[in-house]
């Protein structure tokens, strides 16, 4: 299973661009034990068009591009479903275990996604029901799916 993950804004040096490299490590390094043969990560700078719907349409087309043809596409938006970290393991045990190569996370820029990403999401989740920046959204998602690889491996990182 390879895993990619396409954010809108660019972390700059400091803290949460050292977290997320640490949590990333942590994938790459541990990743194999539950199937994970790749870690990509993509950014890009945040539209400049003048309106919200502008911005959204060129940050879809710039997310898309990158997303594999047949990937099981995961968009982060506050108005998505809120998994458990167990159930966000469940999805991805499911996605590796019927064959599921590629795997794909959308971050969205301050005005979010465009109608279009939500309606082409394999599906659509919350990191919880408050509003996050994209800095701590990215750092969050990564420790989510570290975290899922270790519940995949009954490591003892979740202590439910």
């Amino acid at each position: 299973m390879r895993l990619h993950i396409g954010a809108i804004g660019k972390l700059k040096i400091g803290p949460e661009k050292m977290l997320a490299s640490d949590y990333a490590f942590r994938i790459e390094s541990f990743g194999k034990q539950a199937g994970v043969t790749a870690l990509k990560i993509q950014e890009w700078s945040e539209s400049q068009q003048a309106s919200p719907k502008s911005r959204m349409d060129d940050e879809a087309k710039i997310l898309w591009s990158a997303v594999p043809p047949s990937a099981f596409t995961f968009v982060l938006d506050e108005r998505g479903t809120s998994l458990s970290s167990e159930a966000f393991a469940a999805v991805l045990r499911k996605q590796r275990d019927h064959g599921g190569g590629d795997i794909a996370f959308l971050l969205g820029g301050p005005d979010g996604h465009s109608p279009e990403t939500r309606s082409k999401a394999s599906q659509i989740i919350a990191l919880g029901q408050m509003t996050w920046p994209h800095r701590l959204a990215r750092i969050m998602l990564l420790e989510q799916i570290y975290r899922s690889l270790t519940i995949m491996v009954n490591h003892p990182y979740h202590r439910a």
